[in-house]
């Protein structure tokens, strides 16, 4: 990788680059650690009488703001770059910021300066409301890590704390470089669509074996289409297994240590900790809420597991090979998505032809542009980390306005290195920078689609498509939030309700009008068939007793290993999957060992998709589904009441104010099927 620093011009509003050396990677990491050293050094040297707002909270807050958007710089290209010495670089940055974050957490010379600061009610006094609440948090903050306490236990405290984000960015980083392959003939993969056995790498010197990986576009269509079940069963194991030995390693150490830490800070468990400052308020609701979804959900659940089964003697009987009683881990997406096909005439190959990649986002920006008012514009040539990722700017299209909203680039399909699943990367937040001047917000929206092949177009399955939509979302969040502080920009609201926004954006993808913006065959250019769309929109419901059960599954394994100082993961895992999934996982492996929202965020906050999922389907049900799914006023209500508050207040504020009324649960369990 080449440096050109001297001619390099970041685009309008960002100071964004990614054409960095090893060199300058490592040098941008210990200016951005020194520079922010100096200002809680001056801080923390102040005396009483010159605490003031500019002093401390805004010295704060510039810091913030400076050492998240340089703290992107460094430690985004180990998720994309193409050179995976920039990736390993990028991950050392990373763990040195961490380290250094942690240390910043501990300084009780600054706890110190702050809490004398915010007893000096006259200052405080001048503080916007939203200064105020970033005073508190501040302190609240410093108290969650235990400052208060004596020394010798804050020192342990930070080697506790340091120990996990270093195992944190080890975990993810054995995921990113995964690189098994496993090799199958064509017989193997009977069922798969032939783009996609055209799209796969062949084995040298073998004219019938084709190589696939463990990225997701490969695991899911085996595990959807192959009728080949010890095809389906090698892909499950060995997708199971990865990093098996150290990532299950490492997540049981992050067990322990979180145990631990939250012993020392007076709380019974890692759970008790976590929940009391998100919208749950405490691991007892999670349990009851857990507990009453599987006991709705479970009858439901159990009649779709006897179709599967169903299903499974049919092909049994028809193969001539033993039907034992199971539906096996393999077997679950195969069978779920023979209902689909079989119950509802929905044929997910076929529909996919009408969702080539570009359509899709060209319908999705035209849905987003038009609910949002914003408009959106390529910006050509300009420089990214791959020459597959597209940058678009924002701007505001509100009747008297053209500001400048901020930024997104897509980076969609696979590479060896890249960041396996998808999600939104916040990469400059959008608040108040140290001139003084509102700096625009920039995202990424990083997913793993199926490339063109030598005859197709990139073709999305629909469930791909409902994540693009999904994560996207998170984008728009990003984008239209309106925070003055770093600590309250873009998607900084309340863990369990994060998914909120972009979960509500989901149901696009199953409304007619909509689903024909995003759509057309990718030969013929003709519309999807009226047959084809209310046979899919009537398939909503199917499977949604098994399908969340296992996000029930997933959850109640996350908050059950952050109840204890020490587990057995995979053993938990396989117990807890046979009692409320009813489905076996096979020996030897450990789902959890990939599992990367436990080291990577969500640990004990897992419930947290089901929970704000609960609030998205009222959304949706309270105001779209009654005012019209493209109503530009009612997008543009939740723009102002859900997207553009970011963190600044409650999100149970900004819910009230966008439905009128508090939130309920009735129109998710309507959507899952359930029927009191």
């Amino acid at each position: 990788m080449t440096s050109d620093f001297a001619t390099y011009k970041p685009v309008e509003g960002t100071i964004l680059r990614w054409n960095y050396t090893n060199e300058e990677l490592k040098q941008r990491t210990d200016d951005l650690i020194s520079s922010s050293k100096k200002v809680y050094n001056t801080l923390a040297s102040l005396k009483d009488e010159q605490l003031t707002c500019d002093t401390v909270i805004k010295a704060l807050a510039d810091d913030d703001s400076i050492f998240a958007t340089i703290g992107t710089l460094v430690d985004f290209p180990q998720y994309v770059s193409a050179d995976e010495t920039v990736r390993e670089t990028s991950c050392a940055c990373d763990k040195l910021i961490s380290a250094y974050t942690v240390e910043c957490s501990m300084r009780v010379d600054v706890y110190e300066r702050v809490n004398t600061f915010s007893q000096k009610e006259a200052e405080v006094e001048k503080l916007s409301a939203e200064g105020k609440r970033y005073l508190e948090r501040l302190l609240r903050s410093y108290r969650r890590n235990g400052l208060h306490l004596d020394a010798d236990t804050r020192e342990t405290i930070t080697e506790i704390k340091t120990k996990m984000s270093e195992l944190g960015i080890d975990f993810s980083k054995n995921l990113n470089d995964v690189k098994a392959k496993l090799e199958f003939t064509s017989a193997d993969l009977k069922g798969l669509p032939s783009d996609f056995i055209e799209s796969l790498d062949k084995v040298e010197d073998s004219d019938d074996k084709y190589f696939l990986t463990l990225s997701y576009p490969h695991v899911f269509n085996v595990m959807k289409k192959c009728c080949v079940s010890e095809t389906r069963k090698k892909m499950n194991i060995a997708f199971n297994s990865r990093c098996l030995e150290a990532n299950t390693a490492i997540l049981e150490e992050l067990i322990a240590l979180r145990h631990k830490l939250a012993g020392i800070l007076g709380y019974e468990t890692h759970a008790d900790l976590i929940t009391e400052i998100r919208m749950a308020g405490s691991k007892k609701a999670v349990s009851d809420f857990l507990s009453d979804l599987e006991q709705k959900l479970s009858p439901l659940a159990a009649q779709e597991m006897d179709k599967l089964l169903d299903l499974k003697k049919a092909d049994c009987a028809e193969t001539g090979t033993d039907f034992n009683g199971n539906i096996n881990a393999w077997d679950t997406s195969y069978y779920q998505n023979l209902v689909q096909e079989k119950q509802f005439q929905v044929d997910h190959q076929a529909l996919k032809e009408y969702f080539p990649l570009h359509k899709v986002t060209k319908g999705l920006l035209e849905i987003y542009q038009t609910l949002l008012g914003l408009k959106f514009t390529e910006v050509k040539d300009a420089h990214s980390w791959h020459k597959d990722v597209q940058l678009f700017r924002v701007d505001d299209n509100t009747p008297g306005s053209s500001e400048l909203m901020g930024y997104f680039y897509l980076d969609l399909h696979p590479r060896e290195g890249k960041y396996g699943h998808a999600a939104c990367f916040g990469l400059q937040p959008g608040c108040i920078g140290t001139d003084g001047e509102r700096q625009v917000p920039v995202a990424a929206c990083v997913s793993n689609f199926t490339k063109p092949s030598a005859t197709r177009p990139s073709l999305l399955l629909h469930s791909e498509v409902e994540t693009y939509f999904h994560e996207f979302g998170h984008v728009m969040h990003n984008i239209c939030a309106r925070a003055d502080y770093q600590m309250f920009a873009g998607t900084s609201v309340e863990r369990d309700f994060v998914e909120a926004p972009s979960q509500m954006l989901e149901n696009w993808c199953w409304e007619k009008e909509s689903l024909r913006m995003m759509s057309e065959h990718y030969e013929t250019k003709q519309p999807i068939p009226d047959e084809m769309i209310d046979s899919l929109v009537a398939s909503k419901k199917a499977n949604a007793g098994l399908l969340n059960k296992r996000q029930i599954l997933l959850a109640t394994f996350d908050q059950t290993i952050h109840r204890t100082a020490s587990i057995d993961t995979a053993k938990t895992f396989h117990e807890l999957s046979k009692r409320i999934w009813g489905v076996t996982q096979p020996p030897g492996t450990n789902m959890a060992a990939s599992f990367g929202h436990l080291a990577g965020g969500y640990d004990a906050q897992y419930y947290g998709y089901m929970w704000s999922e609960v609030y998205s389907a009222d959304m949706f049900s309270e105001r779209f589904e009654k005012e019209g799914i493209l109503n530009a006023k009612t997008g543009m209500d939740y723009r102002r009441s859900i997207l553009q508050p970011g963190g600044t207040r409650d999100a149970m504020d900004s819910l009230v104010e966008f439905l009128g009324r508090a939130p309920t649960a009735d129109a998710f369990l309507r959507s899952k099927g359930y029927e009191a």
